[in-house]
């Protein structure tokens, strides 16, 4: 079967075309953009890949070798439900799909139970450690990691194991498509308002798939937030950090007890080896990722996850003895109308914070664009930031805090053309 792969440098998409790979499905693609996810697939034996998403190039690829299913990024029909790969499958019947419905279809042929891990922050993370763990006790498992470590690959199909690990993301309602064997909750906050307009419609949604999976782990301020209580089917954890674990970051601390009651409750393995373990995980790109020596990206692009970014960043300065300086593009301006008002003191612990334009991505039109000088008004202490552009000044200003030994902590969500990939050109 030839898949075709729409978005295949997303951090959704690519990692489910390496798995379609391994299965020994044909694969293909296309993107926007190129970026490091293509050339990572790349050279992992995924070539066929089109940089750009035209009618002229799928068609030309279908006439070499017809497509059998189209599979695309839940953004595509959002920005534009008459793209032109779109439109060419429905000219030519092709059977089109979200990643969801490939999945499912993997997991029954393989006959795999999936460990799902939800919730607004913390899941790429948790997802990595639940990974290392399952491969340092040598346990066989099937994953899909959208992001890049040094020890797994971004997907991977064991045809020994029983279980198959996966980030579900809600954006778009997609974790509403499957039914776990074990799921794990990582920290839920209002989120992705195009999708659901009201608070209330985000903890639904939370609400339908915690019903949907056999097992569930969750930590207690979530399982408020949500209305939830101890139940055959939902364990609500309490947590004590006893300094038996090292990681820094509280936030890290939390996923990495998620990680460790998942992986003790399916292989038993005894805690303070799941412990020990988990004190060595070595971490993954775009998490407090060392760029340079003092310079670091981080994924960090809500209130929340900001402050778990700048909780690892305290514990690692206060070591160290630097100042910590921010570099922060939020993603997306739709975003920012909705949680302006939560900024307030997430970058408490900085010395200085430079705040650059919004990523730009699958935007309300009719929307007016936040700058940053407005944005930074909602900071409880707005005279730690300056509005800044992506740009030679903000290169040498970046360059002037390196030298005097500051850490400098760049934040962004975006993709490719965001100030992750800038900082890797400019740095690396």
């Amino acid at each position: 079967m030839h898949i075709f792969f729409s978005g295949i440098g997303g951090a959704g998409i690519g990692p489910l075309a390496q798995i379609a790979h391994q299965a020994g499905y044909t694969v293909s693609g296309s993107d926007k953009q190129d970026s490091q996810y293509i050339a990572y697939l790349k050279k992992h034996g995924i070539t066929n890949v089109h940089v750009g998403q035209t009618h002229e190039a799928i068609a030309k690829l279908h006439d070499k070798q017809p497509i059998d299913w189209f599979v695309y990024t839940s953004a595509l029909p959002l920005e534009n439900p008459n793209a032109p790969e779109l439109q060419f499958c429905r000219d030519q019947n092709i059977k089109m799909s979200k990643r969801d419905e490939l999945l499912n279809q993997i997991l029954k042929d393989k006959d795999l139970q999936m460990i799902a891990v939800a919730g607004t922050h913390g899941k790429t993370t948790t997802t990595a450690m639940v990974t290392w763990l399952f491969k340092r006790l040598g346990e066989p498992i099937s994953y899909l990691l959208p992001a890049k470590t040094i020890f797994a690959e971004m997907g991977e199909y064991d045809p020994a194991s029983k279980y198959f690990i996966y980030e579900a993301d809600e954006f778009d309602r997609n974790f509403l498509a499957y039914e776990p064997a074990l799921s794990l909750i990582t920290g839920v906050s209002w989120d992705h308002h195009e999708i659901f307009p009201t608070r209330e419609d985000y903890q639904q949604a939370f609400h339908e798939f915690i019903e949907q999976s056999k097992r569930t782990y969750i930590w207690e301020d979530d399982a408020n937030y949500l209305g939830l209580e101890d139940s055959d089917t939902v364990s609500v954890m309490r947590y004590q950090d006893n300094e038996v674990l090292t990681l820094k970051g509280f936030y890290n601390r939390l996923d990495a007890w998620l990680a460790m009651e998942a992986v003790r409750k399916i292989t038993h393995t005894d805690p303070s080896k799941l412990i020990e373990l988990s004190n060595q995980f070595p971490g993954l790109s775009r998490r407090m990722e060392m760029i340079a020596l003092n310079l670091y990206s981080d994924y960090a692009h809500t209130p929340e996850k900001i402050r778990g970014a700048m909780s690892v960043a305290r514990e690692m300065a206060t070591e160290t003895g630097q100042d910590v300086v921010v570099v922060y593009e939020p993603l997306t301006d739709r975003r920012q109308h909705f949680l302006k008002d939560e900024y307030k003191d997430c970058f408490d612990g900085a010395k200085q914070v430079y705040w650059i334009p919004s990523y730009l991505a699958r935007e309300d039109p009719d929307q007016r664009i936040l700058p940053p000088s407005e944005l930074i008004t909602h900071l409880a202490d707005p005279s730690i930031a300056l509005p800044a552009e992506r740009d030679d000044d903000l290169k040498h200003a970046i360059q002037s805090h390196l030298d005097r030994g500051n850490m400098v902590v760049c934040m962004a969500g975006g993709g490719g053309n965001s100030l992750d990939d800038w900082l890797r050109q400019q740095f690396a």
